[in-house]
Order: structure tokens, then sequence, then C-alpha cells
């Protein structure tokens, strides 16, 4: 748990009081590496130069939207993120959530909750790989290297995400058996975790791009109609 102190937060919100007491919250729970932008441009310039473990995003910001931030973020970084927005509507909730978001917060919030759900996101993240030996397996062609979270393939290594990380991790543990679909949800986005099932399914779909030859006629990681997900790995299916 130490080491997670050590990770760079960087927060975007364009109201210096949350800011502030945010940061000062974290401080309190010993994270340090803290960055602070107010706009969409400045959390860019953040991104690219110091490359922070995780970010705390406001939606509603000057020069566009936070929507648009985790987009063109995403296009260089897979880190965690976290919406913090007055937006509580469903629809903004599903959208950030299917940008790839890992949570979701709706102002206003209590800091402490702000503070474990962000420690949580971090385990996730990042104590999985570092705490036990995971595995290296072979699904046909593909190379699947769980302790470094990427994919072999066509002599090129292709990274995955924290969640589709997060999501063969529980299906290899539990390979050729069914994993249920609030299993996956539990292990990806812990015990708030109630209302993802749609949003996992898109992460599934991006999982089978990453290790299918045919994405569209899953042979690996396959559904089970009513009950979930199961990985086949070894035999055929």
């Amino acid at each position: 748990m130490a080491n997670l102190k050590e990770k760079k937060i960087l927060i975007v919100d364009d109201e210096s009081e949350i800011r502030i007491m945010i940061e000062r919250f974290l401080r309190k729970e010993g994270f340090t590496r803290i960055f602070t932008a107010i706009d969409c441009a400045s959390a860019l310039t953040v991104c690219r130069t110091n490359k922070p473990d995780i970010a705390v995003l406001d939606i509603m910001l000057p020069d566009g939207d936070g929507f648009s931030l985790l987009t063109s973020i995403r296009q260089f970084s897979d880190m965690p993120v976290l919406f913090l927005t007055a937006r509580g509507e469903d629809e903004d909730r599903l959208l950030g959530l299917g940008l790839g978001a890992d949570d979701y917060m709706v102002k206003p919030f209590l800091p402490r909750e702000l503070v474990l759900r962000l420690t949580a996101i971090l385990k996730r993240a990042y104590s999985s790989a570092a705490d036990k030996h995971l595995s290296v397996f072979r699904l046909g062609e593909q190379t699947i290297d769980l302790d470094s979270a990427t994919v072999q393939r066509d002599q090129k290594e292709v990274p995955l995400t924290a969640k589709e990380h997060a999501i063969l991790v529980k299906l290899y543990e539990n390979h050729n058996r069914i994993v249920t679909s609030d299993a996956l949800c539990q292990a990806v986005w812990g015990d708030d975790s109630y209302g993802y099932e749609n949003t996992l399914m898109v992460h599934i779909r991006r999982v089978r791009e990453k290790i299918e030859p045919d994405p569209s006629n899953p042979i690996y990681l396959l559904t089970v109609r009513g009950l979930g997900y199961k990985l086949q790995v070894g035999g055929k299916p």
C-alpha cells in the first residue's frame, strides 16, 4: 500500500475551493505527488509532462468538457480516471463510464469517500501485478502476459488498460468456468459496481479486439447467455 501513496494524482477543476479541499485531504492521507489544472489545455500539458498515474476530472471546464478531455487523454494514456462533477444525470454517468472512466462521483461529495474511491482504483490498477505473480498464457497465436498487462500478437505488443487487465485476471483465475457478469463488475469496479453491466459489455468487446482472431466471432472469450462469460484456455470451446 505504501507504494500507492507515491502515485501521481492530477486534479482538474476550475473551482479553486474544490481543488484545495481535495489536495488537502489527499495530503492528509499521505499522498504527496499532486498536480492541479483548471482547464483542458493545462490538464493535457500536465498529462504529457508529468505523466500522472490517476486523474480526477470535472466535466464542466472553461475551455471544454471532461468527456472530450478524457478522449484526448486516451490517445496517449490509459491511466485510471474518476469523474467528479455536478452533473448527476444517468446519461452523463453512462457516457463517462463508456468513455473508459473508472468511477463517477457527483457533487456535493464527502472528501473521505473520494479518497477511499481513489485508493480503491489505485489498488485495482497498480497492486495486482506487483503484489503477486500472475501468469503468461497463450490463446492461439496470441500470448497474454498478465504480469506486464500486454498481449503479444502479430509480432506486436498491445497494452491492456487497467479495466481490461482486471477483466482478464478474473477470467483467467476461473478459466474454462463461467464467471457471472456481477462477479466481473465487482472485480473491475469494486463494491460500487451496480449498473455497470452495459459498460462491462463495452470493455469485453475491447478485450476481444485484442485477443480474438475475429472479435465478432469469439472462440476464447465466450458469452454464456443469461449468466456471464468464460475464458476458454487450452482445448476447444
